[in-house]
């Protein structure tokens, strides 16, 4: 008998559970309910005004034809999309390029700062800088006006002959100890005697004479105003 009333309880009690469980999911329910009205309203009080905005502007049979052309043209569409799967890839490959190509030249730049071309760069900016502010635009433009003679004369002085020919004088010209005595007039007459010497003597007369030649226009200046 005691087993059946507990058995009854415990049923009891379990119907109560389910009971107020019901209950608690229908006040959930309810007051989800009172929640979404207000929003459901003003979003269908929404649809409403903008679907008047184009209500004039819209008809059915448009959708129609806008649906028919797409479906006629479904090929053109896939074509246009692969066009676009490429554009994506190609842009994608740009891109991871791009990066590479920066990375190396971040690279290469920070090899060359370590070379010091950059400093050779800025000091070269510096002399040019310094030639700006000594010279004046008419030096530069007599420079420009005389550069063929510049650059001919360069080229001259840099020939292998004149070169050698110049370290031989700056060897021959270098201190050296001197002797006891300077050398006797005789001595030095007996020099003449050597070919070299004497060559070395007749390309010395040659400079005497070229340095003595005077330029047409001056030249002319002179015959001008004789003394």
């Amino acid at each position: 008998m005691h087993a059946d009333l507990a058995l009854l309880h415990q049923k009891l009690d379990y119907l109560t559970e389910q009971m107020e469980a019901q209950q608690r999911r229908q006040r959930e329910l309810e007051e989800l309910k009172q929640d979404l009205i207000p929003i459901v309203n003003h979003m269908f009080k929404l649809s409403i005004e903008e679907l008047a905005e184009i209500g004039s502007d819209f008809e059915l049979e448009d959708l129609l034809f806008l649906l028919k052309r797409a479906l006629r043209n479904t090929r053109t569409l896939l074509k246009l999309m692969d066009y676009l799967e490429g554009a994506m890839g190609l842009a994608e490959e740009t891109s991871r390029m791009g990066k590479e190509i920066f990375n190396t030249a971040v690279e290469e730049l920070d090899r060359l700062e370590r070379q010091g071309y950059f400093a050779f760069l800025r000091e070269a900016w510096r002399i040019l800088e310094r030639i700006v502010s000594e010279f004046s635009e008419e030096d530069v433009r007599a420079l420009g006006d005389n550069i063929v003679t510049i650059l001919t004369t360069v080229r001259n002085m840099t020939q292998p002959e004149v070169l050698a020919m110049a370290n031989k004088a700056i060897e021959a010209i270098r201190p050296v100890e001197e002797p006891a005595k300077p050398p006797s007039t005789l001595a030095l007459m007996r020099e003449f005697s050597d070919p070299k010497v004497r060559m070395g003597m007749a390309r010395m007369l040659n400079l005497v004479k070229a340095l003595a030649e005077q330029p047409a226009g001056e030249q002319k200046s002179d015959n001008a105003n004789p003394i």
